[in-house]
């Protein structure tokens, strides 16, 4: 049975393209809901401009899809609440100080 905490781990796989770091350490991930064998998943972007949206949405599909027992993905991107540097993991802002990225 596909949990939720599996649902995570999967995402966790799932790295920003330009920078490489996991989305959900960068705060993009608002929500997730597991109906039987369907997932949906709320994700946010640092910027209505981001360049790699359709990339990522892909790459989500593809990560959390691969999981046994999935059936369908759905990935809703939401705006109401807003992107800010906050919703970073120390561990994320740490690894963007090392490429000179001040977070």
């Amino acid at each position: 049975m596909v949990t939720e905490d599996l649902v995570w781990s999967a995402l966790e796989t799932v790295k920003d393209p330009e920078v490489p770091v996991s989305i959900v350490a960068l705060g993009l991930i608002n929500g997730i809901a597991l109906e039987g064998s369907e997932v949906a998943i709320q994700v946010t972007f640092t910027s209505l401009g981001c360049a790699c949206m359709d990339w990522i949405v892909d790459d989500i599909k593809a990560a959390v899809g691969a999981l046994q027992e999935i059936s369908s993905v759905h990935v809703d991107v939401v705006w109401n609440d807003p992107w800010t540097k906050e919703r970073m993991t120390v561990a994320a802002r740490n690894q963007l100080g090392k490429w000179g990225i001040q977070a």
